[in-house]
């Protein structure tokens, strides 16, 4: 049995980022006034989203594609969308 921890296997996944992000921040005021405890900052496994000031600041570059920001922000302020062909995680199973 593999006692591999989960950032051990986050570290077997690249990326290939596209210049442009897939992931917007809609309306960065709702962020700092209607969502106190910035939940996107906890639950994305990549840990693309950081508060930073007072401005939500995206690492489009890391995102793991896992969609959780899609359904996890409260307020649905997060558009999500697939990354142009080519670019994005590119899995490595090992």
């Amino acid at each position: 049995m593999s006692t591999t921890t989960i950032e051990e296997k986050q570290y077997l996944t690249r990326f290939r980022a596209d210049t442009k992000s897939h992931l917007t921040v809609l309306d960065h005021d709702l962020c700092q006034t209607q969502c106190p405890d910035k939940l996107c900052t906890l639950f994305c496994p990549g840990e693309v989203y950081k508060w930073e000031g007072n401005r939500m600041q995206v690492g489009y570059e890391g995102c793991h594609e896992c969609g959780s920001c899609r359904i996890g922000c409260p307020h649905q302020n997060i558009k999500w969308e697939y990354p142009k062909g080519g670019h994005g995680i590119v899995f490595r199973l090992a």
